[in-house]
């Protein structure tokens, strides 16, 4: 994957998921190259802000952190919006200041894409106007469950243990066929 360097505009959208913030378990079930969660957390804060500018938008597919994420959260550029996964509770939500969080979201991005994407932690076989070309963004799987038809995962262990920016995800699914639900 081609590592994108930080741009210096703002506005810029990313994704990611399953950063698993002080989940020191995560290290051992994913194979995650980290000695300790300290050294987990400090690789995955360094790559996210070596790419996000405090002025992007980052929409977080889910499981954000297993514990007090805010000492994470505080030290992440851009305006962070949490999709929910099933490992974010809302007693380490709480004190957070995400942009919004939401379970799933229909989101148009780009001025320049006019792309409308399906973000939800998990992967689904049918969205919201797949058939149409929308794309579908999750995480959860970790790497481990390749996209059906224009979808994908963008979680960390998918992507180098970085964000992916909106430009790099279409252009990545805009080489794949759409969906078709009206097969007969």
């Amino acid at each position: 994957m081609n590592r994108m360097t930080k741009r210096e505009s703002s506005g810029e959208v990313w994704f990611t998921s399953d950063t698993h913030f002080y989940h020191a378990n995560i290290i051992r079930f994913c194979n995650r190259p980290f000695k300790s969660v300290g050294e987990m957390n400090d690789v995955l804060i360094a790559n996210w802000n070596g790419l996000v500018a405090p002025r992007d938008t980052v929409y977080h597919l889910g499981d954000f952190s297993m514990g007090d994420g805010f000492r994470v959260f505080r030290r992440l550029n851009g305006n962070i919006c949490l999709i929910k996964g099933n490992h974010d509770k809302d007693k380490w939500l709480r004190d957070m200041p995400f942009g919004w969080v939401k379970d799933v979201y229909f989101l148009k991005a780009g001025k320049r894409a006019n792309k409308w994407l399906w973000l939800s932690h998990y992967a689904h076989r049918r969205w919201p106007n797949a058939h149409h070309g929308s794309l579908h963004l999750y995480g959860h799987s970790h790497g481990e469950l390749p996209g059906f038809g224009r979808s994908m995962d963008v979680g960390v262990d998918a992507f180098n243990f970085e964000p992916v920016h909106l430009d790099e995800v279409i252009k990545i699914l805009g080489q794949k066929e759409p969906t078709e639900h009206h097969k007969r």
